[in-house]
C-alpha cells in the first residue's frame, strides 16, 4: 500500500466517524526569535481541507498528537515541523477556554517567530463524535485485520484500528 493510499484510507475512515513520521528538527535549534514573538501567545493557523479553525489567532498553549510523541507548543517552543497521528489537537485560547479536535493525520509547524500551522488531513471538534459509532467501527476493522483478506485490506483495516482507537480514547 503506497502512502497516497495510506492517506486516502485514513481519510476514509475519519470520514465514517463523524456522528449525523517523524520529528523533523531545524538544522540550528534554538529558541523563537524573541522580538518576534513577545508576550504570552502566539499566532495559530489550523485548517483542514474544508474547514479552517484558527486564522493567525493569538493562542496560549496548544498540544499535539505527532507520531514522535504528543508535545504541547507555548510561546518561545523552537522550531520544528512534525508529522501529526490520529489523535487530539487541544487548543488553549486563554487560561480558561480549551477547544479540542480530532485530527486524522497531517502536519504541524513551528516556526522561529513562533507561529505555528496545522494542517489536518481531516479535523472535526471532538464533540461532533459519537463514542458508540466509534466502537462499533473500531470493532468492524479489528475483525476485518484479523481476517483472511488480502494484504491491501488488512492495512486500510488496521490503520482504521488506529484511528477508531485514537478516537475511542478521545471520546472516553
Amino acid at each position: 500500500l503506497n502512502p497516497f493510499n495510506m492517506a486516502a484510507t485514513s481519510v476514509r475512515f475519519f470520514r465514517r466517524l463523524l456522528a449525523p513520521s517523524r520529528l523533523v528538527a531545524v538544522s540550528r535549534r534554538g529558541l523563537a526569535d524573541a522580538e518576534a514573538s513577545s508576550g504570552t501567545t502566539f499566532p495559530l493557523t489550523f485548517s483542514a481541507p474544508h474547514s479552517a479553525f484558527f486564522n493567525a489567532m493569538p493562542v496560549v498553549q496548544v498540544d499535539v498528537p505527532a507520531t514522535s510523541g504528543n508535545f504541547g507548543i507555548r510561546p518561545h517552543h523552537v522550531p520544528v515541523l512534525a508529522v501529526l497521528k490520529p489523535g487530539v489537537v487541544t487548543v488553549i485560547e486563554e487560561e480558561s477556554k480549551h477547544s479540542k479536535y480530532f485530527v486524522s493525520s497531517g502536519t504541524v509547524t513551528v516556526n522561529g517567530d513562533s507561529s505555528v500551522q496545522i494542517i489536518a488531513e481531516e479535523a472535526a471538534p471532538l464533540g461532533h463524535f459519537d463514542v458508540q459509532a466509534a466502537r462499533e467501527g473500531l470493532e468492524q476493522c479489528q475483525q476485518r485485520a484479523s481476517s483472511s483478506g488480502s494484504e491491501q485490506d488488512k492495512t486500510e483495516a488496521m490503520i482504521g484500528v488506529e484511528v477508531y482507537e485514537a478516537l475511542v480514547k478521545a471520546l472516553e
